[in-house]
């Protein structure tokens, strides 16, 4: 087996969490090698430079409404000479990401990202277009990173369990809500410094990803033209035949088992599910 079928066994066995960091990792690395051999070889990178633009976020609608598909792409982006950028980003996906997986699942951790990405990006333009402390730099502000998807993914797993324990360097066991909140209060005090854009980014996936949570839960109710992308698949198969027809139940748990389960857990944490209990997270999960 060669590097490349290596690399896809791993990509097709990783869960969401480390398919969503494989892709970044892949992308910084192959944006870093090209930039290198351009200057190497003293070539104009003014090429390379052109098509990653094309594929940052802009805050200028004008401009945005001629790359529509930068709502996406810039999330797989990360500044090439701030490798810092985008290790953070991946470490904290990786931490925090893995335990909202657990509990929920991939298919909500995709969401749960893409969702954050979509809206922090839409909120950062939004609001370089609205308030005059931008109106100057508006046709020449760009934005990439996967940090608003990252923190919507934070967010998301704060609000679903709030007390769960971290271990951090220093500070000892820090509860999860706390961190969440300090990681949105420095983006919210940051806003207009020198990375005004990428703070407010960060703000609006923190703020879809406790909405989004809140919507499971079923403490909001969204327009059914959005509700649709989240809502799950019915569960229930019919069968029919030539003499009779059948329905069968695919043997799973209800959203409400788990709604109850997740509860538990936000109250009393993971140790006081029973096996029962803990069996039936972890089938969902699968799903």
């Amino acid at each position: 087996m060669n590097i490349i079928d290596e690399i896809k066994d791993i990509f097709g066995k990783s869960n969401a969490v480390n398919k969503i960091i494989l892709i970044n990792v892949g992308v910084f690395i192959l944006v870093s090698l090209l930039n290198v051999i351009l200057v190497l070889t003293n070539e104009n990178n003014t090429l390379i430079s052109s098509v990653i633009q094309y594929l940052m976020l802009p805050a200028s609608f004008l401009n945005f409404f001629l790359q529509p598909w930068s709502i996406l792409t810039y999330m797989f982006l990360h500044n090439q000479f701030d490798i810092f950028h985008i290790i953070f980003n991946m470490l904290w996906l990786y931490w925090i990401g893995n335990i909202f997986q657990e509990y929920l699942g991939n298919k909500k951790v995709y969401q749960a990202f893409f969702g954050g990405g979509v809206f922090g990006g839409l909120f950062f333009m939004i609001c370089y277009n609205i308030f005059p402390f931008f109106s100057q730099s508006i046709s020449s502000t760009y934005a990439l990173g996967a940090s608003a998807g990252v923190l919507s993914v934070v967010v998301a797993t704060a609000t679903l369990l709030p007390e769960y324990p971290i271990q951090l360097f220093l500070f000892g066991t820090v509860r999860l809500k706390y961190l969440a909140l300090v990681s949105v209060l420095f983006d919210l005090l940051s806003i207009t410094g020198s990375n005004s854009g990428g703070h407010i980014a960060h703000i609006g996936g923190a703020v879809f990803g406790f909405f989004y949570i809140k919507y499971i839960y079923g403490k909001i109710i969204l327009p059914n033209c959005i509700e649709n992308l989240f809502a799950p698949k019915s569960k229930i198969k019919v069968h029919y035949t030539s003499k009779q027809k059948s329905t069968s139940h695919i043997n799973e748990p209800s959203q409400e088992d788990i709604d109850m389960i997740l509860d538990k857990i936000s109250k009393s944490g993971y140790d006081s599910l029973s096996k029962k209990e803990k069996d039936i997270l972890f089938k969902a999960s699968k799903e």
